[in-house]
């Protein structure tokens, strides 16, 4: 073995406490990254795989009813390769043993032939098959996330209501569709309240009164097709037969929800490790620094011996590589299993034949990659200087440094103790070191804000829709608009307080040549139970006569309050009209706009209808009402605002308490990581100073309090200034994460902050502890050996 390398055992051997912490912040940021990059690649490549082999439509479009023959005019679409019909409904759903709302979407499988597009995979049990068993049962295949949820087999029976009729379903198995990876109302992760059935086509048809017609079509294109003119052709054909907007795929909810969640994810994955392996790079500089600085007669004699800077340089980073090797071992490892865990979470709201983590040997590179230069920034930035010095020079010490009243003792009438005055005059000597210390642990203290920011942000979004923005407890919509004054039915329910009405429309908004389909939403000027809440938690009035558009919608088509944007509506009598954007609003959840109800039926030419009903209800009275609207003719489904929000949070709520506990862990290891070597350097640099302080009478907690009140003056400064930093990355953090589907509100509590400052503060004591045990075993006599 040579000579440098036993030298190399013999420092890993004096540093083993720090060089652990250090491969542990490394760990930390490597297995972030793996772990969230890795789930990411594997939910994206069982997309890919599922699409491909279900052969996932590419255009989808709806109709009222439209005869089978236009399915053949619909194929003959230049870059159309092929065309699927269905007739689809939805149906409300009651379930054995559960009193809770559910929507079932009802869709028709072909008997007699196989299907085309949007493969239906059979998870257990066997396809539903023609013919009924009895008068008014039907046998159906149910989606296995919503089977799971309540715990349906092949066997079991639940009622729905279909086109006013009560029917009974018999579940004959479980089954995936990739129009129905992610399966909830309105974008929201409710596994309980929304189910999809697929039935016999032609008994449903029969139910539904559609013999020889369709209301669904998918359509599959050619790879170079134009998708935009597909979809204006598909729009053009299908709007006499009562056809709504064409969607392309990236508008289909599923498929929506699916790429903003592998979006975020990526955006997660690159920003947080980025932090974590900025401090392990800052670290190995502090080590390595202060390693060679304690070391500048060595570094000399072996210059003096013959020996190149390059082979100097390369024992240093012998002495770093096992630090980070073992922090890139452990980070592969924590990486590994997390992104595995992070996989089961995936899966309960991402359904799939086959959702399997995979660590791809191209992430593994460039992980390595990434590791290797963080290695070489932060060590050979730190030798730089010491290496280049001659050797005669590098064998005397250091110049000491230049001693003078610090800047704060020169203020006026600052009456400081010599223990503060000696560390204010320590850290004001060495500000850069100061300064990196600080920063470290103001982004451990960032870390712990951001992870729990999560957690607020989703309490503001519960908070605006759930309790500020629909004040009602019940919403039932109807299949078609109907006359205003059917909201009696429901006021006459014993139990009802007050009705609301509103109705929804599909248009698309056009201004210059931008586009965006969406819907206008008619509410009351005045309502009471269903409010427009902004980011702030703020109710926005709902003009008289003009729109009130959501700020991201405004800013895709480019509009702004007093401009006039053209509505396309594709209800009705199909009018296009010019109106007027009367102001903007910050709204959270999707591409919204607004209308006063009675405003919206004058632009479409209609009299007073409604197609939404929002109840307000007596404690306690919720079931019975939802029992009741069943009886209501033309009531297309219900859901109670309770069931939804409880629904939502059994997912919502664990997942997020999961994530803020992980980055909670890593900001706790960067905390220790800093304090630590902090810590630990400066006791072996000041160890002369400190053993003659103890000689000269001072106390070991005057000693300690000496070496730690810096640490202690940093960790003070760092924590407003990591809630700062923490509050900076939040907002980049939503500004990359905007989407379509949703806004994070940049909403932070002042626990948040309080729980971040405990972390910290916590991991700066437990390791000022450790130090101080090295401090009071500190040899008076060896520190103060002069060298020859």
């Amino acid at each position: 073995m040579k000579a440098l390398d036993r030298k190399v055992l013999r420092d890993l051997r004096l540093l083993w406490s720090q060089a652990l912490t250090i491969a542990l912040v490394v760990a930390s940021g490597l297995s972030a990254f793996v772990a969230t990059l890795s789930a990411v690649d594997s939910l994206a490549a069982a997309r890919e795989s599922f699409y491909a082999a279900a052969r996932f439509a590419d255009v989808f479009a709806s109709a009222r009813r439209a005869p089978d023959g236009l399915a053949d005019r619909l194929r003959g679409i230049e870059g159309v390769v092929d065309v699927q019909a269905t007739v689809e409904s939805q149906a409300r759903v009651t379930v054995p043993g559960s009193s809770d709302p559910v929507i079932g979407q009802l869709i028709g499988l072909p008997a007699r032939s196989a299907q085309r597009l949007n493969l239906v995979s059979l998870r257990s049990g066997r396809f539903p098959q023609a013919g009924s068993r009895a008068s008014g049962e039907l046998e159906a295949a149910v989606s296995e996330g919503f089977a799971l949820a309540h715990r349906l087999r092949p066997g079991d029976h639940v009622q729905a209501l279909v086109n006013g009729k009560l029917r009974r379903l018999r579940i004959t198995g479980l089954a995936l569709s990739p129009e129905y990876v992610f399966a909830g109302l309105w974008g929201m992760p409710d596994l309980r309240a929304f189910g999809v059935f697929w039935v016999d086509e032609d008994e449903l048809a029969a139910a539904l009164d559609m013999r020889g017609a369709f209301n669904r079509v998918a359509l599959k294109l050619q790879p170079q097709a134009s998708q935009p003119a597909v979809v204006d052709a598909a729009t053009r054909l299908l709007a006499p037969f009562g056809g709504q907007l064409a969607r392309g795929r990236s508008e289909q909810v599923s498929d929506a929800m699916l790429n903003d969640e592998i979006r975020s994810q990526q955006v997660i994955g690159t920003l947080l490790p980025t932090i974590f392996l900025g401090v392990a790079a800052f670290l190995l500089h502090v080590v390595a620094a202060r390693l060679v600085s304690t070391q500048r007669e060595q570094v000399a004699a072996l210059k003096a011996l013959g020996y190149r800077n390059r082979s100097i340089a390369l024992h240093y980073l012998k002495l770093v590589a096992p630090m980070v090797i073992a922090g890139f071992l452990l980070g592969l490892a924590v990486g590994k299993w997390m992104g595995v865990q992070l996989m089961g979470l995936y899966a309960e709201v991402f359904r799939f034949p086959a959702l399997v983590h995979a660590l791809p040997t191209g992430l593994v590179a460039a992980s390595l990659g990434i590791v290797a230069l963080t290695a070489v920034a932060g060590t050979l930035t730190a030798i730089a200087g010491t290496v280049r010095l001659q050797p005669a020079e590098a064998m005397r010490p250091p110049a000491p440094g230049r001693y003078r009243r610090s800047l704060l003792e020169r203020l006026p009438r600052l009456r400081t103790g010599p223990a503060l005055r000696m560390i204010l005059r320590n850290v004001e000597r060495r500000p850069l070191r100061a300064a990196v210390t600080v920063g470290g642990i103001a982004f451990a203290v960032a870390i712990v804000v951001l992870g729990n920011f999560f957690r607020d942000a989703m309490a503001v979004i519960i908070d605006a829709n759930f309790t500020l923005g629909m004040r009602g407890d019940v919403a039932v919509w109807t299949v078609e608009p109907v006359p205003a004054g059917e909201g009696r039915a429901f006021a006459r329910i014993p139990g009802v307080q007050q009705v609301e009405l509103g109705r929804r429309v599909e248009v698309r908004f056009v201004k210059g040549h931008r586009s965006e389909t969406g819907q206008i939403q008619g509410r009351p000027v005045d309502g009471l139970l269903q409010r427009v809440i902004d980011v702030d938690r703020r109710a926005v009035p709902i003009p008289r006569d003009g729109l009130l558009m959501g700020e991201r919608l405004a800013t895709k088509l480019g509009v702004q309050p007093g401009d006039t944007v053209t509505v396309e509506f594709r209800e009705g009598r199909r009018h296009v009209r010019e109106v007027l954007v009367e102001r903007t609003v910050r709204d959270m959840m999707g591409l919204n706009a607004w209308l006063e109800r009675r405003a919206l039926n004058r632009l479409l030419g209609e009299s007073d209808l409604a197609s939404e009903f929002t109840l307000g209800i007596e404690p306690g009275r919720v079931p019975a009402v939802l029992q009741a609207t069943q009886a209501i003719r033309g009531v297309a489904g219900a859901f109670s605002k309770a069931s939804m929000l409880r629904n939502m949070q059994e997912v919502t709520a664990r997942n997020i308490l999961i994530m803020s506990t992980i980055l909670t862990v890593f900001a706790a290891v960067i905390a220790i990581g800093v304090v630590y070597n902090n810590a630990r350097i400066a006791l072996a640099e000041r160890s002369w100073e400190l053993a003659s302080l103890r000689v000269l009478g001072f106390t070991r907690a005057e000693v300690s309090l000496l070496l730690l009140g810096e640490l202690a003056l940093g960790i003070a400064i760092a924590l407003p200034l990591g809630m700062l930093v923490g509050w900076a990355l939040v907002h980049l953090l939503v500004g990359l994460m905007q989407t379509d589907q949703f806004l994070f509100p940049v909403a932070i509590s002042p626990r948040t902050y309080a729980w971040a400052a405990i972390c910290v503060l916590a991991a700066g004591v437990g390791s000022a502890l450790v130090v101080r045990r090295q401090v009071d075993r500190l040899d008076m006599v060896a520190a103060l050996k002069t060298r020859e």
